[in-house]
């Protein structure tokens, strides 16, 4: 699976962090997650953590994978 890419993060001074992917907006966060994040994304890899805080950290087979007969019950 290839490692996310193209995020950048904005954060100001009232506290709201702009989360965009490829210059489109992909989330806003705001008071302890916004603080919450920014701990975050200081600590680590940056673009894997802003991939998994928009929801955009899951590519790939999953919605054919949940169909298969053997995930099913």
């Amino acid at each position: 699976m290839p490692r996310p890419h193209g995020f950048t993060y904005e954060a100001h001074r009232d506290g709201t962090v702009h989360v965009t992917h490829h210059g489109r907006p992909a989330t806003t966060l705001r008071g302890r997650r916004a603080e919450a994040f920014l701990t975050e994304v200081t600590g680590g890899d940056a673009q894997l953590v802003m991939a998994r805080w928009t929801g955009n950290h899951r590519r790939g087979n999953e919605r054919r994978a949940r169909d298969h007969p053997r995930n099913r019950r």
